[in-house]
């Protein structure tokens, strides 16, 4: 009789275990679940942050392609007004000579 009611005890034990195991196995379960829903969610949003900062740089590089375009072009715009300058002062310098020469 002592050996049934230690069996009876064990099963008591192991069904209490079991039960304790299982209930343990559900909260897992629902943990992973949230926490998967969470990563998902936390992927999404680092998705679309990726994506906004791409198009931003798409957009910078197309403004710094432009800014470059416009720098050439005031650079050959300035080349030019510095030859019809440097012309222009010897025009000057060539009207006073001979502004010079008339009047002695």
């Amino acid at each position: 009789m002592a050996a049934s009611e230690n069996r009876t005890d064990l099963n008591k034990l192991l069904e209490q275990f079991r039960q304790r195991a299982s209930e343990a196995q559900d909260r897992l379960s629902r943990l992973e679940a949230a926490i998967g829903k969470e990563k998902d969610s936390h992927e999404e949003e680092y998705c679309k942050k990726v994506s906004k900062l791409e198009s931003e740089l798409e957009c910078v590089k197309s403004e710094l392609a432009a800014e470059h375009k416009k720098a050439e072009e005031l650079a050959v715009e300035n080349a030019k007004l510095k030859y019809r300058v440097t012309h222009l002062i010897q025009a000057v310098k060539e009207a006073d000579l001979k502004q010079e020469g008339k009047g002695t």
